[in-house]
């Protein structure tokens, strides 16, 4: 009985000391304040990771037994650890350029603006183009769109192109309308619209959407070296911000050639989901080629077409139901629906994802509609991924009927808290209280069975995780405000808008079983804080910072020692 006792005993103990010896780790955080996203085990306060894998999640003293003479143990000191966050909705490339060029963020008044872009021409050799982005005229006074007039006072002899922070509108001034030919007898684009002085007839310089390509066009386009550049440059602000992973919204074939290159040649550390633009070159190939998973070290990833279906609220071009209130015209789509019904065919029986930009109500009842019209088409035995997950971008203005169907028909609202703490500036203007009810509805969604997927949309807005969470859970401004509309309600609770960010964001992508939560076993993505925002008050969550960033278990930013 003895000897049989202790060959147990002595089984057990080979069982578990090699099991600690098989898991030796190459990183232990210890002292961490860890929310996991795991609803089975949500808190801990130590991780180790070997590899790219987390293999161990729980307490400190349990963690240290995964030490060997090479672990590096590093102690937090009480920060706070979540999972990597992933931004959903993100447009890499613009990040970068607006680093790299005229960036007209955060202006708040026409003078200003006027100043910078004069200073940018003061820099600029004669008859170059001056460009950038970043501008929005909702806080000046009055909120009205800059004009050619505008623009020709600081610069009546080099061209100017300037595109508002959504992307949807751009001012340019009397030279670049000049080089492109646009004036009284231009007819809008399908898609588009050339804004005119209702006396005169002449442009007012403000093109919308598919109208901005008449001058864009004309602009010299960005070298291949410029473009890897502002992906890097994208790409490291990125990470010091605490994203591992962004869902970029749209590439062209030759973004997606670049972006592979990075990668190959080890530049790119950030995580990547990305998007083909659709209809076009870029949809045709990836229909044709088939998804590319988790390439590059589970670093990039391809499945998805991205559809831009109409403008935005701010420019007036978001497709609506009903006319806007501060102005005569309901808005438009972008795209026609006999162009977008064979490619939604196409990719569910090639098991690419959908994701469509519908920021205006009506807009997001036909996307519904059309969506609604494929999935019946092509039943689950005819596609290639049964469950597709077809997302919706923005979701921004949705009817309170339409809202359920989200749910019913198995379709994601991919969202960005910041818009609502901004646009409710100005969206009682343009829609009046009333439309409101199913504007920036985060909650209305959930509660109705969505899995909802948070995103910033910048370089639309600043692309800062902590904004984000903070407008996800306060819906206020970031001076506290909120007024008439702003339906608070609709924000959602912390772990709500953890989730958006981590689990739920990864399950839009369909990587859910390896990442999106601090589970064994799972990709050891952290984003690591300076503070709890799961417990300090609402009005100190933006103040939080990014201490440090881990993808795939390696330190890819640290800023303790700072």
């Amino acid at each position: 009985m003895k000897t049989l006792l202790l060959l147990l005993f002595l089984a057990v103990f080979l069982l578990l000391t090699g099991s600690i010896i098989q898991g030796t780790a190459d990183l232990i955080f210890v002292n961490g304040n860890v929310y996991t996203a795991n609803d089975r085990d949500p808190h801990a306060d130590a991780i180790a990771v070997k590899g790219d894998r987390i293999v161990f999640v729980g307490s400190t003293a349990a963690a240290r037994s995964f030490g060997g003479k090479n672990s590096r143990i590093i102690d937090l000191g009480g920060s706070t650890v979540l999972p990597g966050f992933t931004d959903s909705h993100y447009h890499l490339i613009g990040v970068g350029e607006r680093e790299l060029t005229l960036n007209l963020e955060g202006i708040t008044n026409i003078k200003d603006f006027l100043a910078s872009v004069k200073s940018a021409v003061g820099q600029a050799m004669p008859g170059q183009w001056v460009t950038g982005r970043g501008w929005i005229e909702t806080f000046w006074t009055p909120p009205v769109f800059p004009t050619r007039q505008d623009l020709d006072r600081v610069s009546p002899n080099n061209p100017v192109f300037l595109t508002r922070s959504d992307g949807h509108g751009a001012v340019a001034n009397s030279a670049a309308l000049k080089i492109a030919a646009v004036d009284k007898n231009t007819p809008d684009p399908f898609g588009g619209q050339i804004l005119k002085d209702k006396q005169t007839g002449e442009p007012t310089g403000m093109l919308l959407d598919h109208a901005q390509g008449l001058v864009s066009s004309h602009v010299p386009a960005p070298t291949r070296a410029d473009i890897e550049k502002a992906i890097l440059v994208g790409a490291e602000r990125s990470v010091k911000l605490g994203w591992c992973q962004v869902q970029n919204a749209g590439s062209t074939n030759s973004d997606i050639d670049l972006l592979r290159s990075a990668y190959g040649q080890g530049k790119l550390k950030l995580r990547i989901y990305n998007a083909a633009y659709g209809p076009g070159p870029a949809a045709d190939k990836l229909l044709a080629e088939g998804p590319t998973i988790d390439a590059f070290d589970h670093r990039f990833t391809m499945r998805a077409i991205k559809v831009v279906f109409d403008g935005a609220l701010g420019s007036r071009g978001a497709a609506l139901l009903e006319p806007y209130s501060d102005y005569d015209t309901s808005g438009f789509l972008t795209q026609k629906e006999s162009e977008l019904s064979p490619m939604f065919a196409r990719a569910l029986r090639a098991g690419i994802q959908v994701e469509t930009h519908a920021i205006g109500d009506r807009a997001n009842r036909i996307i519904l509609d059309l969506y609604e019209k494929a999935l019946n088409e092509v039943p689950p035995d005819q596609r290639k991924v049964r469950d597709p997950r077809w997302r919706v971008e923005h979701a921004q203005i949705v009817s309170l009927l339409d809202i359920p169907r989200f749910a019913r028909l198995g379709i994601i609202p991919s969202m960005q808290p910041s818009h609502a703490i901004g646009d409710l500036h100005f969206a009682p203007r343009r829609l009046g209280l009333d439309r409101l009810k199913g504007a920036y509805a985060w909650e209305s969604f959930i509660k109705s069975g969505c899995i909802v997927a948070g995103g910033s949309d910048a370089p639309v807005e600043r692309g800062e995780p902590m904004i984000e969470f903070y407008a996800a859970v306060a819906r206020k401004d970031l001076k506290g405000f909120s007024g008439d509309g702003w339906h608070p309600e609709e924000a959602v609770t912390r772990d709500q808008a953890l989730k958006m960010f981590t689990a739920w964001a990864a399950y839009a992508a369909f990587q859910e079983n390896e990442k999106g939560s601090i589970q064994t076993g799972k990709l050891a993505d952290l984003t690591i804080l300076s503070a709890d925002i799961m417990k300090i008050p609402e009005a100190e969550i933006p103040k939080a910072t990014c201490v440090m960033t881990v993808i795939g278990g390696q330190i890819i930013y640290d800023n303790r020692s700072r």
